[in-house]
């Protein structure tokens, strides 16, 4: 009683601090590709529909608290000692499966681009390596995406833009990289004993420039369920984005011990997220290899040019990496939640909003046209969006090009 009531205080006291929730209210979409993970995180029971799933996975990601007690009890039922220390709790865990595998969700507002500080934590599970003085351990790098919500329909269906990391310009970095994985026959591929690997599992082919074109993803009997996502109609499925060079290496030389290096900043799952709270390590980490967050600022367009946001809408997640790490299995980003670091900061006044609704939109246009043939005034002061002093057409024709991108 005295843990949920301590709990519930602070619940109520964070909620106190910011008119906006800083967790994730919503997951929008939820798209795994294949991995020794799914179908189990989030669990998958038979006959399950796509709105079942993404239920799960909104359960397993929505939310965030601050704490303050001795014990609290996790939403699976674990105990976590902080010896009267505050604590940022993570809700719960979804894995995005190999390369492409992904994940949309986003606030109950738009989350501002504060300059120079970081706007976003995205967490994973990743953590460093028993020797400290090694930069790796467990990093399952996933890129991050952005989205305005420029229709205004509150759906993500509007352009994305990437958050250039640190090796956005590496040479041995692919964009563009589109693979295409085949459903098995998992009847063909039963119960394993104990060390045993089904090597030619999931078929996959992509367009790779520097290594193998087709490969599969091999089964463990450590996760003896299906890894194809059993909620998918069709026999292939197919992601493109950016791929990151490999990041592994077997350091005993014998495949019994996996090390993989982090990347220096830009990925989820990448480093080690214990200075929020969630581990019993963060002392013995070195600063420069835990994870410091996102900054909008990095968002670049398909051809790399930097992309000026004042304020985000919708976030997506995608395992950026294709590799097989022996018998720890591939590579796949997991998404532990995410906060908004400033979730009441206001953003500057977007040009050419003018009804002030936080959005560029067609209604936008419609208030001009408003003013233009009927002489409304409703929205005068906003109307110029161009700055030259005058409202004509020329000012719908710059809210047009807004809304295509071009400003």
């Amino acid at each position: 009683m005295k843990r949920l009531l301590v709990l519930s205080i602070a619940i109520i006291a964070l909620l106190a601090q910011a008119q906006n929730k800083p967790y994730i209210t919503k997951v929008y979409d939820f798209m795994p590709a294949p991995g020794q993970f799914v179908n189990n995180t989030p669990l998958y029971e038979a006959g399950e529909p796509l709105d079942s799933i993404m239920a799960r996975a909104s359960r397993a990601i929505c939310g965030y608290t601050t704490i303050t007690t001795d014990e609290i009890e996790m939403p699976d039922g674990s105990i976590i000692t902080v010896n009267d220390t505050t604590i940022t709790a993570k809700p719960g865990m979804i894995s995005l499966g190999s390369f492409g595998g992904y994940v949309v969700f986003g606030f109950d507002h738009p989350v501002v681009n504060v300059e120079g500080e970081y706007d976003l934590q995205i967490f994973g599970n990743g953590f460093q390596a028993n020797n400290t003085t090694t930069s790796g351990g467990s990093s399952e790098p996933g890129i991050v995406m952005v989205s305005r919500d420029v229709n205004g329909n509150g759906v993500p269906d509007d352009p994305w833009y990437e958050l250039a990391g640190s090796e956005y310009n590496n040479p041995k970095t692919q964009k563009h990289f589109t693979i295409t994985y085949y459903k098995p026959d998992d009847s063909q591929f039963g119960p394993l004993g104990n060390g045993q690997f089904y090597d030619q599992y999931i078929r996959w082919t992509c367009n790779s420039v520097d290594s193998l074109q087709e490969g599969y993803i091999r089964k463990n009997s450590f996760h003896n369920q299906s890894y194809w996502p059993q909620w998918v109609e069709g026999e292939t499925l197919t992601f493109e984005g950016t791929k990151l060079p490999c990041n592994a290496v077997d350091q005993s030389g014998v495949g019994n011990y996996w090390v993989q290096s982090f990347y220096d900043w830009g990925y989820v799952d990448n480093r080690s997220d214990e200075h929020y709270g969630y581990g019993t390590n963060a002392s013995n980490i070195a600063p420069e290899n835990l994870n410091k967050g996102f900054k909008i600022d990095w968002a670049v367009d398909d051809d790399g040019n930097p992309k000026v946001l004042k304020k985000i809408d919708f976030v997506k997640v995608y395992c950026a990496m294709l590799q097989d790490c022996g018998w720890i299995g591939e590579e796949s980003t997991e998404v532990c939640g995410a906060v908004d670091l400033h979730p009441d900061a206001v953003p500057m006044p977007e040009p050419g909003d003018v009804d002030g609704d936080g959005n560029v939109t067609a209604a936008d246009i419609t208030s001009l046209y408003n003013y233009l043939l009927n002489g409304d005034e409703t929205y005068l002061s906003t109307s110029d969006v161009d700055g030259d002093g005058v409202i004509t057409s020329a000012d719908i024709t710059f809210i047009y090009n807004i809304l295509l991108g071009n400003n």
